[in-house]
């Protein structure tokens, strides 16, 4: 069942639909708020008379997990000219990692003729390209939007999709390298992978080939949702020195969980992003999410003012995080250089 809320432009309200949290803008139709704000439509939103042109995101996690996300993405928005409840409608649901949730959200937007989807997430991303061919889509962060089929390439991406590459395989380099800074002498690394995911596929396979040039031996731990996180964990405790976590929308979900099972099997663990060193992780590396959605309100208000997705260029990341979790390193024994220290971006004590 997906539930509708609604509040005054700009708060959020909280309600409850036995799957999470859900939060909607509510629209004000009032006739005076609409002569006013009509002189500063784009010419494609008068052109359809007492519809507000309205942005349906489909939040790939939960309300708690990603709402900080959105506030940015709003604040640009309405230094664009777009305020909510005046000259624009925003609606949000909560797939809370789930991939039929992806399906159903994406198909109701489109049921209800929104004019623009903001999503993150490749399977998000894939399931909203799959309900519509006509709606543009806008992604504030792809894993690998050419590799894994979401776009033709960057530059001219084609079809109904664009927005923001999170370049997580570019970084992969860069994490097992700042893991192997944090354990001395590492050669056994797990990787954990949800193996439902087109993006967790790539990642891990470069995972692979670069532990392997680093002299890494790897083990893959594959999971399919999160009732297999902690069997996967418990099965190589004492078997490998580090946990390398790969980027995906289960894993962002159950991130606490992760930090759970991984701290009572002493493994430290690299992450993609800050939100999981933030959960209680060890350390992350990745590009800076409540940036790439303010980038993201850029697309939406052109996309509203004529443009073509296909003719917008999805940009890289120029934003990157390195966040270090020194209490769960105290927990885990392990003595964080110096030198790391003093390259991190944030350091949680």
């Amino acid at each position: 069942m997906i539930l509708l809320c609604s509040t005054k432009p700009i708060d959020l309200l909280a309600c409850e639909d036995g799957l999470g949290l859900v939060f909607q803008p509510m629209r004000r139709r009032e006739f005076i708020t609409l002569l006013g704000g009509a002189a500063a439509w784009p010419v494609t939103a008068r052109a359809q008379p007492g519809k507000l042109p309205t942005i349906g995101i489909l939040g790939s996690g939960t309300a708690a997990d990603q709402t900080h996300w959105y506030a940015g993405f709003v604040q640009r928005l309405r230094e664009l000219g777009w305020t909510e409840g005046r000259n624009l409608a925003i609606e949000y649901r909560w797939a809370e990692g789930l991939d039929q949730r992806f399906a159903e959200i994406a198909a109701e937007y489109v049921r209800r003729k929104v004019d623009v989807i903001v999503t993150s997430g490749n399977s998000a991303i894939a399931a909203a390209r799959q309900a519509t061919s006509v709606i543009p889509i806008v992604f504030a962060s792809a894993g690998d939007p050419v590799g894994t089929g979401l776009v033709e390439n960057l530059g001219r991406p084609g079809g109904n999709l664009t927005g923001l590459s999170a370049q997580g395989t570019d970084t992969t380099g860069k994490r097992l390298e700042l893991l192997r800074e944090v354990v001395p002498g590492l050669r056994r690394l797990a990787v954990m992978a949800h193996v439902g995911s087109s993006y967790a596929a790539l990642e891990m396979r470069e995972v692979a080939t670069i532990a392997g040039a680093l002299g890494l031996d790897p083990t893959l731990l594959e999971i399919r949702g999160a009732q297999d996180i902690a069997q996967a964990v418990t099965s190589v405790k004492g078997r490998v020195q580090a946990l390398y976590v790969v980027t995906d929308v289960l894993a962002y979900v159950q991130r606490i969980r992760i930090h759970t099972v991984t701290l009572a099997a002493q493994l430290p663990a690299m992450h993609g992003f800050r939100e999981y060193v933030e959960a209680g992780g060890l350390i992350s590396y990745g590009a800076n999410f409540p940036d790439l959605w303010r980038r993201a309100a850029v697309y939406v208000d052109k996309l509203l003012r004529g443009a073509k997705p296909a003719d917008l260029p999805v940009e890289q990341p120029t934003k990157f995080d390195l966040v270090i979790n020194l209490i769960t390193a105290k927990a885990l024994g392990l003595e964080i250089p110096p030198t790391l220290l003093a390259r991190a971006d944030e350091v949680i004590e």
